[in-house]
């Protein structure tokens, strides 16, 4: 049993690619309890693949793939803002059409400059046994801030999206939090896109955390069983790939899936969550 947990250790990829991913698996347990319990998954799934274009664009003009994504993903959140705003299309209409349009703007950049193809792809479909030291410093940075300003505005964010009427009336700004949550919300994708890729970030926010809302009736309880699921995932998907040689971003969501519908067939009817400490 020792050799097989201290095997894949033995390498520096493997060292980095646990670490990254146990990382990842934290930031969005607690992002993506938030996604789940406001109904944010359709929108999360089109910030990650609006951040591609964004990755793409940035790979061409040699400017950090990091920040081309962020922007990419944040200028998409405000925009379907905005579009929803003038109340002439509904929200999932403006989401439809952002994410697309973005995501093809990063299909057409790759179609013309033939030899980023290969590394671009490794963005949709994740490769964490690639990450560098400075790619684990940048994931460790951007996962600091989320944390930061999540527990700052925990409170705030957390009446929100329970009853965000009651939270404007009572004087929040629920707007300019909504907005808050957006962009870490797009912080939380752009780390997560090397370790399991743009197609399949969603299932690293949404499926953790819907395990954790079958598990909890406390919302902060939601959140430190979805860190525990998730991280739980990155281990197990990360020593199943080494040795099955499969991909290791698609074999951590698939073990986050095994787990969600274990928790399912086990658990009883799902009581509503309450926000009470």
């Amino acid at each position: 049993m020792a050799d097989f947990l201290l095997e894949p250790l033995e390498f520096g990829f493997m060292q980095r690619g646990l670490l990254a991913s146990v990382l990842v698996s934290v930031i969005c347990g607690i992002l993506g309890s938030f996604v789940v319990l406001k109904g944010l998954a359709f929108i999360g799934d089109a910030l990650a693949h609006a951040s591609f274009g964004g990755v793409a664009l940035a790979f061409v003009l040699g400017i950090n793939i990091y920040l081309g994504a962020f922007v990419f993903a944040i200028a998409t959140a405000l925009g379907i803002g905005a579009i929803t705003q003038r109340g002439r299309v509904s929200s999932d209409t403006a989401i439809g059409v952002l994410f697309s349009g973005t995501f093809a703007l990063g299909i057409l950049i790759i179609s013309r400059v033939d030899r980023y193809t290969t590394d671009l792809f490794g963005y949709l479909f994740g490769d964490v046994l690639s990450i560098t030291a400075t790619d684990l410093w940048t994931i460790a940075i951007l996962g600091l801030v989320v944390l930061a300003l999540v527990l700052v505005f925990y409170r705030q964010l957390l009446f929100v999206a329970f009853d965000p009427t009651v939270a404007a009336a009572s004087g929040i700004a629920t707007r300019r939090l909504e907005y808050l949550l957006l962009a870490l919300l797009g912080v939380t994708i752009v780390t997560a896109i090397q370790a399991v890729g743009i197609v399949m970030v969603v299932a690293l926010l949404v499926t953790p955390s819907a395990t954790a809302y079958l598990l909890t009736r406390r919302f902060h309880h939601m959140i430190l069983a979805s860190v525990a699921v998730g991280a739980l995932s990155a281990l197990l998907g990360i020593y199943l790939s080494y040795y099955l040689d499969v991909a290791s971003g698609a074999a951590i969501i698939l073990v986050a899936t095994a787990l969600f519908f274990a928790t399912l067939a086990v658990t009883g009817p799902v009581r509503k969550l309450s926000n009470a400490p």
